[in-house]
């Protein structure tokens, strides 16, 4: 790039810790990224066209781990695009959060003894704003400590100027269209924010309440001895009722249809008509119908063309419309009062426990009420039909598959979208009211005397829902809007598909017919390491700021994506982060070491050795590291993180630190300068290529290590926007891997040996093979005595039956161990029997419980199954240590 690199003496180990420590490490990396404008794209840049926008945080918000898997997600995609050429952009900001902003700086007031009403509507806003300089974006500030490498300099608010502008022609374009209007509908209440909530906006949890059934005296018996019962979990909404409805083929009520009944309380009679609506099976099989307050009930009012009453307030508290006895009541007070008369007008039938879905705030968790009110609504049909097609036609695809059927059936069966909220902080919907009625919708104010601007605000999905076009400056035709739009890829939650990712598809494609993202990335819920939510109240929040600064943001990054596969929940625990950890420690002492044996020399320079200079373990290690880059390509076309993270680890730990490292030194520290020379050549390229593969996963200590290896200064001479290793079909060698893995056996067995035995690593012992490979073995001889810390490896045909000794198998071949000498069998004997003993009390005890038949019959079926592998586990463990017991006696004897 533009950064003069460093020479080869100044690439020394000396400059890297023995130890990695990510807090001296990460902070000037990302300024220094961050001053070289690696973040930052412009329209005209070389390379094909890719950008994500970030899901914009509420901008009262702080981050949480899910906020952190998400946004991980979406720089390991814009780091990953940026190495492969392409010209990327993933563009930041914040939500402007209606109703979560206003409420916080209500709370403010409170605690001054002040309301928003006190401060006046403009004073009050001014207010926000104020709060919004000091307070919001924070989240944003707290992503850079993840690595996330957004280009800051573009960073938009949904509530800013440009962003306005377009929620303005929007609303414009859409009532002018038809699509917008104003309407008397049953909409969510919300009684504590004092606003309309749309169906998003409403969460339906199960709650334990009751089913109270009364009866309704026939208005034609004076002595209101007979009548129809009815049953409801909400008492006091029947001094709204003005119908009861009966199934049209339901027999026992036959002869009752267009009855009338009497209302106990008040001065009313309504009839029984008959609807299809009514399930006969439920309670009676009759329903009250009180249409001001519930949406099915609205709706065969209106079929039946009955009298509407809405009796409670925008507070939730009973009007003058039901009588002295309950007005002013709170709607739950008016429950309990309700109750109370219906018993003592001998009309209670009875009250018994009800468990049911009840509708909650998603702000505040107030429940829900189901209101009659003047609201501004979308027709979403024909944007919702638009949207299904180009999901159907595969113009956006959701990447997991199956999450486009409930996408595609929330939209088929969509209801018009209330847009209106009685709040102050928001975009003010564009809509003035003159003195005779009028209603003019106008793409700039109106002044003229007598006309009142409407007073609501637009929900905040109406302008998060343009987000995708708007952040590049739409409606105008800027060069950023040409560029990057539609945007490659969204990333987010399955949780939020209906909420936004619905909208932003209608939307788009209605103004400007194209669809926002070309793919739906979704990932699923952090939970924690048993499945489990996580909740304040359970004690399992995982705060992510404090995995950074205990572990660092690679340790924190990595731990997240290894388990986020797409569509399904990723768990999580500290001690997962912790090991990540150790794996960037690996990769640190893996570099250290390879810095280590470079020399003075420029073996990355020097490019790869010819194929004839390359030894086994070369050939297999670039092997490995071919098919190593097509597995993680391919995690990467289909978002499979987990399949990257494992590959990578796999790689870097049990492959490049645990076997050709070792192997290397035998080159590195020998005699054979040529031969040494290929081992640092082949070295600095895998750990090159490894970095820049592991690079959009870990940035910080790739880019450390990566700049050691190169000689980098950093600036824009980075690792972040080195190119990203290309296929290299050449490198395949499926020969080279059969082999080496033949070697790799038996190393392995002898190692396990040693484990088994107690020998220490620095005894050195010869073995004796007898093995198919033997040419391969004899060729390779002196490399398997140094894998395995061998005095020597002698090649026979057959290994002779002789006491005093212990055989390896491995999957080519037996080899023998002279013990005498070896081993202290005194001592050996003794440690072997404390384990025996050891594991026969443990198999005792696992056979006993499962010799009871009150716990195989009783316990789950997991926990015997777990006590039944536990027998075999230890059965085996017992063969093998009586084996060995074997072996020393024979010494002994």
């Amino acid at each position: 790039m533009g950064t003069a690199r460093a020479e080869p003496s100044e690439r020394a180990v000396s400059d890297l810790p023995k130890a990695y420590e990510p807090s001296t490490v990460e902070p000037d990396l990302y300024d220094d990224w961050r001053a070289a404008g690696l973040f930052h794209a412009e329209p005209d840049d070389d390379g094909e066209p890719f950008s994500i926008v970030i899901p914009p945080p509420n901008v009262t918000g702080s981050l949480h781990v899910g906020h952190a898997l998400d946004n991980t997600i979406q720089d390991v995609i814009i780091r990953h695009a940026r190495m492969t050429g392409h010209n990327a952009v993933w563009m930041p900001g914040t939500d402007h959060a209606g109703i979560a902003t206003q409420n916080v700086v209500e709370k403010q007031l409170a605690d001054e003894g002040l309301t928003r009403h006190d401060l006046g509507r403009e004073a009050f806003v001014e207010r926000v704003w104020q709060w919004r300089e000091q307070s919001g974006g924070v989240i944003l500030d707290q992503l850079t400590k993840l690595g996330a490498s957004a280009d800051w300099e573009r960073e938009v608010f949904t509530f800013d100027g440009p962003r306005s502008a377009a929620v303005r022609e929007v609303f414009v374009a859409l009532y002018e269209q038809g699509l917008i209007y104003r309407g008397n509908r049953l909409i969510n209440w919300c009684p504590r924010c004092e606003t309309a909530l749309s169906d998003i906006e409403v969460e339906h949890e199960e709650v334990v309440g009751e089913l109270v059934r009364f009866r309704y005296p026939y208005a034609d018996d004076p002595h209101g001895a007979s009548g129809i019962e009815v049953a409801t979990t909400r008492a006091e909404t029947m001094l709204g009722d003005t119908a009861i409805a009966v199934h049209p083929d339901d027999e026992r009520y036959a002869t009752v249809v267009g009855r009338e009944v009497r209302h106990p309380f008040l001065d009313r009679v309504f009839r029984v008509v008959a609807d299809d609506y009514v399930d006969p099976e439920f309670g009676s099989g009759a329903v009250k119908i009180t249409p001001a307050h519930d949406p099915n009930d609205h709706a065969i009012a209106l079929r039946h063309d009955l009298e509407i009453i809405d009796i409670l307030d925008e507070h939730a508290v009973a009007t003058d419309v039901v009588g002295e006895r309950f007005a002013g009541l709170d709607r739950f007070a008016a429950r309990e009062r309700v109750k109370e008369a219906l018993d003592e007008a001998g009309l209670l039938v009875g009250v018994e426990e009800h468990t049911h879905a009840v509708g909650h705030c998603s702000r505040c968790k107030t429940v829900v009420e189901p209101r009659l009110s003047d609201q501004w609504f979308v027709a979403v049909r024909p944007l919702a039909d638009k949207a299904a097609q180009a999901v159907r036609d595969g113009r956006t695809r959701f990447v997991p598959e199956s999450q486009a059927k409930p996408f595609l059936d929330w939209l088929d069966n969509l209801h018009d979208w209330c847009i209106s909220r009685q709040i102050w902080w928001g975009h003010r919907i564009p809509a003035w009211y003159g003195p005779d009625g009028e209603i003019e919708v106008s793409r700039t104010d109106i002044d003229r005397e007598g006309w009142v601007r409407d007073e609501d605000v637009l929900d905040t999905w109406f302008s998060s829902q343009l987000w995708p076009f708007s952040v590049f400056g739409w409606p105008e035709r800027t060069p950023e809007l040409e560029t990057w739009f539609p945007t490659s890829v969204l990333v987010t939650g399955y949780d939020i598909n209906t909420f936004w990712v619905s909208r932003m598809l209608m939307i788009s494609l209605w103004f400007t017919d194209e669809v926002p993202f070309h793919v739906v990335h979704n990932h699923g819920l952090v939970r924690d390491e048993h499945g489990k939510k996580m909740s304040k109240s359970f004690g399992n929040v995982i705060d992510p700021l404090d995995l950074v600064e205990r572990y660092g943001a690679d340790a924190t990054r990595f731990a997240l994506l290894r388990s986020a596969a797409p569509g399904t929940d990723v768990p999580l625990a500290e001690e997962w982060v912790e090991g990540t950890k150790r794996f960037a420690n690996k990769l640190w002492n893996a570099g250290r070491f390879a810095l280590s044996i470079m020399g003075d020399g420029d073996p990355l320079a020097a490019g790869l050795p010819a194929r004839d200079e390359l030894e086994l373990e070369d050939r297999w290690i670039l092997a490995r590291l071919e098919a190593v880059r097509a597995e993680v390509d391919t995690g990467f076309v289909a978002y499979d993180w987990p399949v990257v993270a494992r590959a990578l680890y796999h790689f870097a730990w049990d492959e490049l630190a645990d076997w050709y490292l070792e192997a290397a030194k035998v080159r590195a520290y020998g005699d054979d300068d040529a031969r040494a020379d290929v081992a640092r050549r082949v070295l600095a390229h895998v750990l090159d290529e490894l970095l820049r593969l592991l690079h959009p996963f870990m940035p910080f200590v790739t880019e450390r290590l990566w700049r050691s290896l190169t000689g980098s200064r950093g600036g824009t001479d980075s690792l972040m926007v080195a190119t990203w290793p290309a296929p290299r079909p050449e490198r395949r060698d499926e020969e080279a891997v059969r082999a080496f893995a033949v070697l790799q056996e038996l190393v392995t067995e002898v190692r396990k040996f040693r484990s088994q035995n107690d020998v220490a690593p620095s005894k050195r012992f010869e073995v004796a093979v007898a093995s198919e490979q033997d040419d391969l073995l004899a060729s390779h001889a002196h490399l398997v005595t140094s894998l395995a810390g061998l005095s020597g490896l002698q090649l026979v045909d057959e290994l002779p039956e002789r006491r005093g000794t212990s055989t390896i198998v491995f999957a080519h071949g037996t080899a023998q161990v002279e013990l005498a000498g070896l081993i202290d069998v005194a001592a050996e004997t003794a440690r072997l029997d404390k384990e025996l003993a050891k594991a026969e009390a443990d198999l005792a005890k696992v056979e006993g419980k499962l010799a009871n038949d009150s716990f195989v019959e009783r316990a789950p079926a997991e926990v015997v199954d777990r006590e039944r592998a536990r027998r075999e586990e230890l059965a085996g463990v017992i063969e093998q240590l009586r084996e060995r017991r074997a072996a020393l006696a024979e010494l002994e004897a």
